[in-house]
């Protein structure tokens, strides 16, 4: 359910944390996480956080679409893959797709349709559809890139989820006769 400033209120109570405060406290506990595994849980909690318009605004303060972006680039799977999702969340919001695509996104973002898990795949799939517009189209819309988007919209024998993001990707943004 989507939150405005009421229902947070009500969610949180008189003495609750109010939500920036409670992203900042996620955001200084990553970065002073030694561990993956709480890395991995941080994210995947901020990206969780990323599909409320409600917090869009606090995630362009508090720089949570770069840290999602700084997570494609590491080695650790789990990372990548909350990362993307957390990008693909938030990039409903034309705002939102600036900023990924102005830091560098896109082609982070390419780079993880050839990931080996499943849902780094599917999130890459969602966040492109969201990211490609006049701005961008031509980064996006390389030859390359919508052949893997064909090939995956070709594969619903080996993944419906696949299949289903990636036909929607062409038939947003690939004219049929190109």
């Amino acid at each position: 359910m989507f939150t405005n400033s009421q229902r947070q209120e009500e969610r949180s109570g008189k003495y609750g944390t109010p939500r920036l405060q409670y992203l900042q406290e996620l955001v200084s506990q990553f970065q002073n996480a030694t561990s993956e595994e709480s890395k991995e849980r941080i994210v995947a909690n901020l990206a969780n956080f990323a599909y409320d318009p409600y917090n869009y605004t606090f995630l362009r303060q508090l720089n949570i679409l770069e840290l999602f972006l700084d997570c494609l680039t590491e080695p650790n799977e789990k990372l990548v893959e909350f990362g993307v999702a957390g990008i693909c969340n938030s990039c409903v919001d034309p705002v939102n797709t600036a900023i990924v695509s102005q830091c560098g996104g896109i082609p982070l973002i390419i780079q993880c349709l050839s990931s080996p898990v499943r849902n780094t795949v599917n999130y890459a799939l969602g966040a492109l559809y969201y990211l490609c517009n006049a701005s961008n189209k031509e980064e996006i819309l390389k030859p390359e890139v919508v052949d893997v988007i064909r090939r995956y919209a070709a594969a619903g024998a080996v993944s419906v989820s696949f299949s289903n993001l990636a036909q929607a990707f062409l038939d947003k943004h690939v004219d049929e006769h190109e």
